[in-house]
């Protein structure tokens, strides 16, 4: 696999077991005894997307705190040659990053280049045929970061380290489509023995980074989201040869436990994944824990019917060899697209003077699940709690779901009139225009959390759901930050809501997704068209053009705010605070504070300071840890979409980054 290079200087059913067997596991190769990893990770570095196995995003440097963080100001910044949401990766001063179709080397200190890799170009078609795709699923983590007609790309979400074994030296490990690639650290060179010229097919395309444990990588996949087709499966490759360890089944097959959670819909099931950008894990006890995605159809399940296993669910596998452990699923039957989007962190929470080792892991459900990880039992109580049911002929609905009694939803769950935006929220001319659009959708029907949208028939009046949190609303992948030494477990949360309903699915209409493809018989639509993704939300003018599209900018129809930085406390379930996150520049003054939309997450520091993005205002915060007070602030160039880090370069000091658009911006203490 011959690439260009340039070097600048410096130098589940899830191995599902009965009696310790595990039928149908891929075991290619043994796992290797021995730790490539540290045993604990250099307070200076950031080698992972969540910075160590336990994924806290927790960086335990001091030199920047509550008390001089005001002063925090520019130090350098890099273009990336394409809009990107990764987080650096950073080991001895030096950072690691994609950079579209290349890999780059940065001096912490500098921003200076050290070595680039640049992908190879994909061999021309055959005369007259499209240009291949290289990339895999159009949706979260797919296509985009794999590459495309446009030819290869590293994940835009980042690259791995892994610290050598003695007798190989560190490596970078990313994904590029269905490729994970291995370069050696000091050079940016393919890795030697490692599959061909550092490259290893894995058969479907991750947008995420690899996980790194001992001399394992282990990957999800960005499976299409079609009801059948290649399964999501979460795989394990060696880290020196790229031979592959072991592939958990993401849907349980014949002859494992949990097949009957299905029916039949088990059989040929493609969709359910796990395209989350990393796992933790617990690397004293050898344990992964795999996020695994809702299954598809997203909104339609009468093929599947029963709770689907291991959608929507922890689970927890020994990371050496895949063998299942145990699972936890937070939503049955998913009909909301409610995905297990980020990886949770591991920590200790303290009852009674015991300590208690436990994950966190929350989603887009807005529910907030605290497990002790050795069992996979709820540290506070969680009940099967009834929900309403719905209407869509044959689908089969659950009718309790996993609600956890603390801590509470980290955003709205429900609505009713009461929740509608007001004029003195924002502008009259917008609440107007709100109140039209729940009119016009013949009002919308809410029961609380996991309101089902119902079935409107050809012809029928509209008969509107209003689903809290929508789909991209809750926590998205860019989850959780964690402080070990509090409990306290941070998160960006968005209000954001969906509106619609289930109709017949018309073969030549485009829904959204791999929809089209489907042989489902339902897809969701709205007042607004076909398709899952339409917000209740309106023009702040109230105007709209000939083509009912909106005049100007729009803003959320529910009463603000609409995103948060939220603090949980672990040990007691308590939510300890909650701040605005984001402004609204579009309204008057004096109502700009009305949070926004955002995917990414925080990070958090020793220094008693959460850092955060994931608004649309441009801006790069930080919070007080204890109080949820804002600190400081930056103005960037672009929206900061990604998750930030903080990280101390060869001089030693302390630096806090954060990719926004095309750049990486990256800040120190004058």
């Amino acid at each position: 696999m011959g690439a260009a290079h340039r070097c600048i200087g410096l130098s589940f059913a899830l191995a599902l077991t009965a009696c310790g067997e595990a039928p149908n596991q891929t075991n290619n190769a043994a796992p290797a005894a021995g730790s490539a990893a540290p045993a604990s990770v250099a307070p200076g570095d950031w080698p992972l997307i969540n910075r160590d196995l336990n994924a806290n995003r927790y960086s335990p440097l001091t030199e920047i705190t509550t008390g001089n963080v005001a002063n925090l100001a520019p130090s350098w910044t890099h273009q990336l040659g394409g809009n990107s949401s990764a987080v650096p990766v950073v080991v001895a001063g030096v950072m690691y990053l994609p950079s579209r179709d290349r890999v780059i080397a940065l001096d912490g200190d500098s921003g200076a280049l050290v070595w680039e890799y640049v992908l190879p170009a994909p061999p021309p078609p055959p005369e007259g045929a499209a240009p291949p795709r290289v990339g895999g699923a159009a949706g979260p983590g797919g296509g985009g970061p794999g590459g495309g007609p446009r030819g290869p790309a590293a994940s835009t979400r980042g690259v791995s380290y892994w610290a050598g074994d003695g007798t190989l030296p560190p490596r970078i490990l990313f994904t590029s489509g269905a490729n994970l690639i291995a370069l050696d650290a000091a050079t940016g060179t393919p890795a030697a023995g490692f599959g061909t010229d550092g490259a290893v097919n894995v058969g479907v395309s991750y947008g995420g980074t690899p996980t790194v444990f001992e001399n394992v990588a282990i990957i999800g996949a960005a499976s299409l989201e079609l009801p059948q087709g290649a399964p999501g499966n979460p795989r394990a490759f060696d880290v020196r040869t790229g031979a592959k360890l072991w592939e958990s089944q993401a849907v349980p097959r014949a002859g494992h436990p949990f097949t009957e959670t299905w029916g039949n819909g088990w059989e040929g099931r493609g969709g359910t994944n796990m395209w989350a950008f990393a796992a933790p894990i617990d690397a004293a006890r050898g344990i992964a824990y795999l996020p695994i995605a809702g299954p598809a159809a997203n909104y339609y399940g009468g093929d599947r019917p029963g709770n689907n296993a291991f959608g929507n669910s922890i689970v927890a596998v020994d990371a050496r060899t895949g063998q299942y452990k145990w699972h936890f699923q937070t939503v049955h039957h998913d009909l909301w697209d409610t995905d297990m989007p980020s990886a949770g962190g591991l920590f200790e929470v303290e009852r009674n003077g015991t300590r208690v080792p436990v994950i966190a892991q929350v989603g887009k459900s807005a529910f907030f699940y605290v497990l002790d990880r050795t069992t996979g039992q709820p540290f506070h109580e969680v009940r099967e709690t009834p929900v309403p049911q719905g209407d869509v002929p044959p689908e089969w609905y659950s009718p309790p779901h996993p609600i956890p009694l603390r801590p509470p939803p980290h955003a709205r769950v429900s609505f009713s009139e009461a929740d509608l935006v007001r004029p003195e929220d924002t502008t009259p001319e917008h609440a107007a225009a709100c109140r039209d659009f729940m009119a016009k959708s013949g009002g919308f029907y809410n029961a609380g959390a996991f309101t089902p949208f119902m079935y409107k028939a050809p012809g029928a009046p509209p008969k509107s759901t209003i689903q809290f949190p929508g789909g991209t609303g809750g926590v998205n992948w860019g989850g959780v930050a964690i402080d070990p030494t509090t409990g306290f477990v941070f998160a960006a949360s968005h209000d954001g809501a969906l509106v619609g309903w289930v109709q017949d699915k018309d073969p030549n209409v485009t829904y959204s997704f791999e929809a089209p493809l489907s042989k489902q018989p339902y897809d969701r639509a709205s007042i607004n068209g076909n398709g899952p993704f339409f917000t209740f939300s309106a023009p702040l003018g109230g105007q709209y053009n000939e083509r009912g599209q909106a005049v100007g900018p729009s803003a959320p129809c529910q009463r603000p705010p609409w995103g948060k930085l939220v603090a949980v406390n672990a040990n007691t379930g308590e939510i300890a605070w909650e701040s605005v996150l984001g402004l609204n520049e579009n309204l008057p003054e004096g109502k700009q504070l009305v949070g926004s939309a955002g995917s990414a997450g925080p990070s958090v520091t020793a220094g008693g300071l959460v850092f955060v993005g994931n608004t649309s205002d441009r801006r790069f915060r930080a919070f007080d840890a204890r109080t949820g007070a804002e600190l400081w602030s930056a103005t960037l160039a672009s929206n900061a979409g990604a998750n930030p880090m903080s990280y101390a370069g060869r001089s030693g000091k302390q630096r806090v980054a954060i990719v926004a658009g095309d750049t990486v911006n990256v800040f120190a203490l004058p």
